[in-house]
C-alpha cells in the first residue's frame, strides 16, 4: 500500500532517553517546523512549551489506524517521534512501506544497540539482537551458543528477570547479564549479575539486557544447521529421523522470508528446523492429533521458534484458506485422497515439494508421481552401530523413499 496524498515529506525524529536536550539541530528543527507532531505520550511530554505544533498521540491499535492518521493530516507538515533509531525495529520502516522512501525523512538518534555496545565494549557486528517488545522471549533460545553476545531490547522493567528465567530453564544459568537502563540519560544505570542467580528488582522500563552466553555443565549447544539430534525433540515416535530430516531440508532449501507447510507434522521437527535455519521465514505445522499439536507447540518454544504456527486438523481439509506456500513437506506420504492435488495447486510456481514414504504402497505412489511430473527419487537406508552379543554390529533402520520436485 502506498499513500501518495501527503504533500510534504514526513520527518521521523529519533529520541533518546535524554529527551529534548539530546536532539541535535536537525531534530529540533524538524520538531519546531512541524504543524503536527505524532508520537507516544512519553515522547510528546518531553517537548517544551515552545513547540506550538498540534500533539497527536499514537492511536491504539497503531498499525491499522496509521494510514487514516496520515491521510487526516496529509496537507500539514508532520513530524513523528520515535525511540532511538526509527529504522531499527521502529516506526520508520512502517512509514517507508506506506509512503515510499522518497516521502520519509529520517533523523536518527544513536540506537540502543549502539549505545549498549559502547558501554559493554562489544563490536556491534558480533552482536545478535533480539527484541522483547511484543515478541516472545523464547526466540532467544535459538541463539544460545557459548560465547555468543546477545542484546535484548526489553519490553518493560520485568523483561530482565523473565530473560534470566528463560536462560536458566534452557541450561544457560551461568550466562552473564548486564541491564543497561535509560541509556544516554542522566539517570543511566547498570546492573550486573548471572541468569541463574538474578535477584535484581525491576528498574527503569527503558532498558537493554546484554548477555554473554555461558552454558551450565552438561548443557549441549544445538546448531542451526538442519539435522538436530532426534532426542532434541519430545515425540511419540512420529518423528522424521535425523538423517532423513537433514536430507529433506536440503531439498526444501530454506532461504529466508519464505513459507513452509509441514503437513502431518508429528512432533514438528521439519517446521522447527526450517525456522531455526532462518527466523525470518515462516512455517505452518498441520497435525490432526491434539496431543501432537501440544507437543509441536512445546518443541517450538524449547527450540527457539515460538512463532511456528500450528493448525490442528487433517489434511487436505485443514489446508483450506492457508496462505500460499513456497515449500511443502509431506512426511506421511501422499495417500490421503485429494491431498496431492490440493498441495500441488497451492504451491507457488518454483515452489518445492518434498514427500517421504516408508511403505511399498507409498513408494509406488511417489514413483508414479515422479514418472509424470519429474523430480528426484532418493532411497535412504541408514545403519547404526549397536551391540550384537559381545560384539558390535550394524542395525538397519527402516528404508525411506524421498521424492523432491519443483513446480514449474
Amino acid at each position: 500500500m502506498s499513500l501518495s496524498t501527503t504533500l510534504d515529506p514526513v520527518t521521523v525524529v529519533g529520541v533518546g532517553a535524554d529527551g529534548w536536550t539530546g536532539l541535535g539541530a536537525a531534530g529540533r528543527r524538524a520538531v519546531t517546523d512541524a504543524q503536527v507532531v505524532v508520537g507516544g505520550r512519553r515522547h510528546l511530554d518531553l517537548l517544551p512549551e515552545s513547540v506550538r505544533a498540534e500533539r497527536v498521540p499514537w492511536p491504539t491499535p497503531l498499525l491499522p489506524a496509521l494510514p487514516g492518521l496520515l491521510a487526516a493530516h496529509a496537507d500539514r507538515r508532520i513530524c513523528v517521534l520515535a525511540s532511538g533509531d526509527p529504522m531499527w525495529y521502529g516506526i520508520g520502516t512502517r512509514l517507508v512501506g506506506l509512503l515510499g522512501p522518497d516521502r520519509v525523512r529520517t533523523v536518527p538518534h544513536p540506537s540502543a544497540i549502539s549505545l549498549a555496545c559502547a558501554r559493554m565494549g562489544w563490536p556491534v557486528e558480533r552482536v545478535t539482537v533480539h527484541s522483547a517488545v511484543a515478541r516472545d522471549l523464547d526466540r532467544v533460545r535459538r541463539d544460545l551458543v557459548p560465547g555468543r553476545l546477545l542484546l535484548v531490547l526489553s519490553n518493560d522493567a520485568h523483561t530482565p528477570a523473565a530473560l534470566a528465567r528463560t536462560l536458566t530453564d534452557a541450561g544457560y544459568g551461568p550466562s552473564e547479564l548486564t541491564v543497561l537502563a535509560a541509556l544516554g540519560a542522566d539517570r543511566e544505570q547498570r546492573v550486573d549479575g548471572t541468569a541463574g542467580k538474578w535477584t535484581a528488582a525491576p528498574g527503569d522500563p527503558l532498558n537493554v539486557v546484554a548477555v554473554r552466553v555461558v552454558a551450565a555443565d552438561g548443557t549441549r549447544p544445538l546448531s542451526t544447521v538442519p539435522g538436530l539430534p532426534d532426542d532434541a525433540f519430545d515425540h511419540d515416535g512420529a518423528l522424521t529421523k535425523r538423517e532423513a530430516r537433514a536430507l529433506a531440508l536440503s531439498r526444501l532449501a530454506p532461504t529466508g522470508g519464505e513459507l513452509l507447510w509441514d503437513v502431518g507434522a508429528g512432533c514438528g521437527s521439519i517446521g522447527i528446523e526450517w525456522l531455526r535455519a532462518d527466523p525470518a521465514s515462516a512455517a505452518i505445522a498441520v497435525e490432526g492429533r491434539p496431543e501432537r499439536v501440544a507437543r509441536i507447540t512445546a518443541n517450538a518454544r524449547t527450540l527457539g521458534v515460538p512463532h511456528l504456527r500450528v493448525v490442528q486438523g487433517r489434511a487436505p481439509e485443514a489446508l483450506a484458506d492457508l496462505p500460499t506456500p513456497d515449500a511443502v513437506f509431506v512426511g506421511g506420504g501422499l495417500s490421503a485422497p485429494g491431498l496431492f492435488d490440493v498441495v500441488w495447486d497451492a504451491l507457488r510456481p518454483g515452489g518445492r515439494l518434498v514427500a517421504h514414504a516408508v511403505t511399498l504402497e507409498g513408494e509406488r505412489e511417489l514413483g508414479e508421481r515422479a514418472a509424470r511430473l519429474g523430480g528426484d527419487l532418493t532411497r535412504l537406508a541408514v545403519d547404526r552401530a549397536a551391540p550384537l552379543g559381545g560384539f558390535t554390529g550394524w542395525k538397519p533402520a527402516r528404508p525411506l523413499v524421498q521424492w523432491a520436485v519443483v513446480r514449474p
